[in-house]
């Protein structure tokens, strides 16, 4: 039975949590793992998880090393509306993909998705609730999932061709030049036609 309240001493629940969380997201996917399994796993009390990460989404957003949360920042993205929504969005993404320290975390979760299985149902199952969800819902035209997938299919291209690959001269282009080109796409893909 697992113990209530704070270990003794100097605490090692915060890495203990990280850790039960990175198996029970391997083995049962996002949707699967609950705060109680993991909680249980690390052998402390479930309220402990929410008192270090907030939340499941927190708990996996540290688990998996995302450079950012998106609970945190798409509800300041989406909340002006559609217009002008792809330009933020590529704004928001190269600002992330420009700090050394974030698109080093970024580029590995698209690395270890690419080469294993599990780590990339692991994230398509978070980005698509927790970042495409989001953006579909925001989206007013018909076939809001289609949109919002095609966004996403954009920008991990972006990150492939820029920054994993490197193909010139888009790897060494401008930020400025590349929202400038990107975002009309990403404009399209949420408010104007598919076909």
């Amino acid at each position: 039975m697992a113990r209530t309240g704070r270990r003794p001493g100097a605490s090692g629940s915060r890495a203990a949590i990280l850790a039960a969380a990175r198996r029970a997201f391997a083995a049962h996917g996002y949707d699967g793992a609950t705060i109680r399994g993991i909680a249980g796993q690390a052998g402390l009390d479930p309220a402990m998880v929410p008192h270090f990460f907030g939340s499941k989404q927190g708990l996996f957003v540290a688990a998996m090393e995302f450079p950012v949360d998106p609970a945190a920042l798409l509800p300041g993205l989406l909340a002006p509306g559609v217009d002008g929504l792809g330009e933020r969005l590529v704004r928001f993404f190269l600002s992330i993909m420009e700090a050394p320290g974030d698109r080093g975390a970024f580029l590995g979760l698209i690395r270890g998705a690419v080469t294993h299985e599990e780590s990339a149902a692991l994230l398509r199952e978070f980005v698509t609730r927790e970042v495409l969800g989001r953006v579909a819902a925001a989206v007013n035209e018909s076939q809001p999932e289609l949109r919002a997938t095609l966004v996403g299919s954009q920008l991990v291209g972006l990150a492939m061709a820029r920054y994993v690959i490197r193909i010139e001269p888009l790897a060494a282009a401008d930020p400025e030049t590349v929202v400038a080109a990107v975002a009309p796409t990403i404009q399209r893909y949420l408010a104007g036609s598919l076909t």
